[in-house]
């Protein structure tokens, strides 16, 4: 019902998944109403502070990016996200000095033993949920997601790739901070060997290796000699992957998220579409109707612009 932070500070150093550069990153407890704030420091030691909100989020493919990818940015964000969201922080500082978060082990594990080491403060300001209200749908090349109203934080997610390892997996569950961490927490980013040198190409997964990443070989079969955490760890990334991009709702959401065959661009199309339909939605204070809930005033949709080219 209260906003919460961390109990104190924690650190991270790692490389980025896409940028192969060390990154050294910081979780600072911040007062109540901060949200999630990225305070990025450049080579001239200047300040850039972005708010992860879906209002400053870039519409790509390859990961959640908030800011201007042309300049001040912070990619790969949506695993931290996802532990902060999951956990129930609301309201952090941090602190990076690079334009990427480290991509620890491929999961946000690291992010969540982190948390719980650190300890969470309860704030003396009441949180905010955003309720669905009617079903919001998008579509985009053969890939569909939806808001539905639901008396909790749901998600179903489905995927389908044309992989003997991975074909079409499902997962089904409402989100609380346990559930995450054992069923999702875990579950690692994934890729084909086969796209491999076209991403390096295009100046992406240079820091991927069978240490943060799962890697599908050309005969189809896993490469990482520990084979997978879960039998259907893809699916569950994938999980993973929407709850940090729908902790850039700027509130906690009340509501089912489902998707086929989604990724980053559709998630945050979808989180875009549901903030821009004034009647899809309303902002309260008390999580159930069995409450009389306190209403807000609807919370503002800016859509982002995709910069440059898209990688498919």
């Amino acid at each position: 019902m209260f906003q919460q932070t961390l109990g104190s500070r924690v650190d991270f150093d790692g490389v980025g998944v896409h940028s192969g550069l060390p990154v050294q990153l910081s979780l600072l407890p911040a007062e109540a109403h901060t949200g999630i704030v990225f305070h990025l420091f450049d080579k001239s030691d200047l300040l850039h502070e972005i708010k992860a909100v879906s209002a400053n989020a870039a519409l790509m493919d390859l990961s959640t990016v908030v800011g201007d990818p042309r300049g001040a940015h912070v990619a790969t964000i949506e695993h931290l996200m996802a532990a902060l969201y999951a956990m129930g922080i609301d309201n952090v500082v941090v602190q990076i000095d690079a334009h990427e978060t480290p991509i620890m082990d491929g999961c946000a594990a690291g992010f969540i033993a982190a948390i719980r080491e650190s300890g969470i403060i309860s704030q003396a300001a009441r949180r905010r949920f955003l309720r669905v209200l009617k079903p919001v749908t998008v579509e985009m090349d053969g890939a569909r997601a939806e808001y539905r109203p639901h008396n909790g934080t749901r998600f179903e997610i489905e995927i389908d790739f044309d992989s003997p390892v991975i074909g079409r997996q499902t997962y089904c569950a409402d989100l609380t901070a346990d559930r995450f961490a054992e069923d999702l927490s875990r579950a690692r980013t994934f890729g084909f060997m086969k796209d491999v040198e076209r991403l390096w190409a295009a100046g992406y997964a240079l820091g991927s290796s069978l240490d943060n990443s799962v890697v599908i070989g050309d005969d189809g079969r896993i490469i990482n000699p520990d084979g997978l955490r879960y039998t259907d760890e893809f699916v569950r990334h994938k999980a993973l992957d929407a709850v940090g991009d729908q902790a850039l709702a700027g509130a906690r959401v009340l509501g089912c998220y489902r998707s086929y065959r989604g990724g980053h661009k559709l998630n945050a199309l979808a989180l875009q579409a549901l903030l821009a339909d004034h009647r899809a939605y309303e902002i309260v204070e008390m999580p159930s109707r069995l409450v009389d809930p306190v209403r807000h005033a609807p919370l503002v949709a800016v859509a982002a612009p995709a910069y440059g080219p898209q990688i498919l």
